[in-house]
C-alpha cells in the first residue's frame, strides 16, 4: 500500500441527475470533479449563469476544484471552415461560462472520421485541426488549460499541435487499453503535458470492448499497467465512469493500492 500521489476526481453523472445535484451528494469525498457538458445544442443544456455561480459556491464549500470536458457534439478539426468556426464560437462561449469557477482543464475532442486516412489525410486533418485551433486559442488567457483528449486515434498525430500552441494532454488510459496504444509512449510523448487523466474498466473480453466500466472488472494484466503509472503521476486522476456501482467498484480497486482513498 502507498499513498496516492495523483488528486481524484469523478464525474458529474453518477446519479442520473442534474450537474448541481451530483456535486452535491459526491463533492466532498473528491479533489476534483469532471463537469460534462458534452452537447451544446439546445443553448438550455449549457449551465446557465444562476447554475455556474452555485458551482462556485459549491467549489469553496466543498474546497473542490473542476475541470470541464467540452461539447462533442462540435467538430474543431472539420474539413469545413463554416464548421470550424462554429465549433471555435462555441468553444468560446463555454469556456466563457465557467470564468467565474475554478477550473483546472477544459477536455477538447479533436474529431477525427474513421478510419484511420492515409499519410496525406492525416496531414490535412492536422492542418485543419490547426486552423480550428488558430480561431480559438488566442481568446483563451492560458493555452494550457485547454487539454486535448487521447480518442481512438494514435495520440503521435496531434503532438505537434500540441507543442506549437502550448496546450496540455488529457491522457484516457481507457481508450489506451481499448485501442491498443502504448501507454508507456504516451508518458514519453507529453510528459508534463499530460496533466489529467480519464480513467476507466475496460473489458477487452467484449468485441468491440466495453468501456466506462469500473476498473474492477479489467483483466488484471491491464489494470497493472496502469497502477504502474499510476503510482508516480501528481497529475488529477478523474475516475470517467457515469453510475455509482462503477465508481464504488473502481474506488474499491484502486484502494488495494493506495492509501487515502474515498469509501462511498
Amino acid at each position: 500500500m502507498m499513498q496516492r500521489p495523483f488528486k481524484l476526481g469523478t464525474t458529474s453523472f453518477i446519479y442520473p441527475d442534474h450537474i448541481i445535484p451530483n456535486v452535491k451528494k459526491i463533492g466532498h469525498f473528491f479533489d476534483e470533479i469532471e463537469l460534462l457538458v458534452f452537447e451544446s445544442k439546445p443553448d438550455a443544456v449549457i449551465p446557465c449563469r444562476n447554475d455556474v455561480k452555485e458551482l462556485a459556491e459549491l467549489s469553496r464549500n466543498l474546497d473542490l476544484t473542476y475541470n470541464v470536458h467540452l461539447p462533442t457534439d462540435i467538430n474543431l478539426s472539420a474539413p469545413d471552415q463554416r464548421l470550424r468556426r462554429d465549433a471555435a464560437d462555441t468553444l468560446k462561449r463555454v469556456i466563457e461560462r465557467f470564468s467565474i469557477t475554478p477550473v483546472t482543464m477544459f477536455t477538447l475532442h479533436l474529431e477525427m472520421d474513421r478510419p484511420l486516412p492515409s499519410n496525406a489525410g492525416i496531414r490535412a486533418w492536422q492542418e485543419n485541426a490547426r486552423q480550428g485551433l488558430k480561431l480559438l486559442i488566442p481568446t483563451l488567457e492560458d493555452p494550457s488549460k485547454l487539454s486535448v483528449e487521447t480518442l481512438w486515434y494514435t495520440p503521435d498525430i496531434f503532438k505537434n499541435l500540441v507543442n506549437e500552441f502550448g496546450l496540455s494532454v488529457c491522457a484516457d488510459l481507457g481508450h489506451h487499453i481499448k485501442y491498443g496504444y502504448d501507454i508507456s509512449r504516451t508518458f514519453e510523448l507529453f510528459g508534463p503535458k499530460i496533466n489529467l487523466i480519464h480513467l476507466h474498466g475496460v473489458d477487452t473480453r467484449l468485441d468491440p470492448p466495453r468501456a466506462h466500466i469500473g476498473l474492477d472488472k479489467m483483466p488484471p494484466n491491464a489494470f497493472k499497467e496502469i497502477i504502474d503509472h499510476l503510482k508516480h503521476y501528481t497529475g488529477t486522476v478523474c475516475l470517467e465512469v457515469f453510475k455509482l456501482s462503477d465508481l464504488k467498484g473502481s474506488l474499491s480497486a484502486l484502494a488495494k493500492i493506495f492509501n487515502g482513498m474515498p469509501c462511498l
